[in-house]
């Protein structure tokens, strides 16, 4: 992987390519992915969602607004650092292409404000619940009408790919979702793989899966504009994580681990 191209400011339905040293330093792109995200409804309705604990014993609850502000933060001086480190190893990342340490810090930022941000109601226990309903329920009559990969998708259902979903989805007045950059796209997908095979490889980016085959060939647009390494072979899609996405799931453990 390049990091030219790991930083790719591409967004959806882009015909002619973005250019870092043609960005207005007043807005940059990476900081207009965390605007979007801010402003957008999926992502305020986050504090209706608790983190951990629903009931508190104060009259402050940790939500999942709160907690993901909090990742965001971290993550943002996490960027920052590495990307300090990055563009001393790489001086034509900054003297070429005009990157900045803070340009790593704001894609790493937007990609965490939004790691939880397709997260159904109760979580974990949420996503079992939509699982279940497919897989022993009234929606198991919907199996004979899908492929496997498609079926698979419901019965196990899973947040991130949601997330995916809600950022890129096209909405009524809102075509090509939030129209997020390549490179916070990249950095938000913790797990660069469809539903099936599931767990192919004790490999962390093989854990779970990160788009539904509803999104599949847009996300796989996504992974050759920002040249991730793809680990499947056949007809399965998969590839390496971003290695930003690594500082995102930091970011989110260190605020797991300290405040809930």
């Amino acid at each position: 992987m390049h990091w030219e191209q790991l930083l790719s400011l591409k967004r959806q339905g882009d015909k002619g390519k973005r250019l870092r040293k043609e960005q207005d330093d007043t807005r940059l792109g990476f900081e207009v992915d965390y605007d979007r995200i801010i402003f957008s409804s999926a992502f305020r309705s986050l504090q209706d969602k608790t983190q951990v604990i629903p009931l508190s014993k104060t009259d402050f609850v940790h939500t999942r607004l709160t907690h993901s502000l909090e990742v965001s933060v971290v993550g943002r001086s996490l960027g920052r650092l590495v990307g300090k480190k990055i563009i001393e190893k790489y001086p034509a990342l900054k003297e070429v292409h005009g990157y900045h340490m803070n340009d790593f810090g704001a894609i790493v930022a937007a990609a965490a404000l939004a790691h939880d941000i397709g997260n159904p109601p109760f979580g974990h226990s949420g996503e079992k619940a939509i699982g279940e309903y497919f897989s022993i329920g009234k929606g198991s009559q919907y199996k004979e009408k899908l492929s496997a990969k498609e079926w698979q998708d419901l019965i196990d259902f899973e947040g991130n790919a949601n997330g995916f979903s809600v950022l890129t989805g096209s909405r009524p007045g809102n075509e090509g979702g939030l129209r997020i950059s390549f490179a916070t796209l990249g950095a938000f997908t913790k797990y660069p793989k469809e539903s099936l095979p599931k767990k192919p490889t004790s490999n962390i980016c093989d854990k779970k899966y990160g788009f539904f085959q509803t999104d599949k060939t847009f996300f796989e647009e996504v992974a050759s504009e920002l040249g991730m390494i793809p680990n499947k072979s056949g007809k399965d899609i998969g590839f390496e994580r971003h290695p930003l996405a690594y500082l995102v799931e930091a970011a989110d453990d260190i605020c797991y681990t300290i405040i809930d």
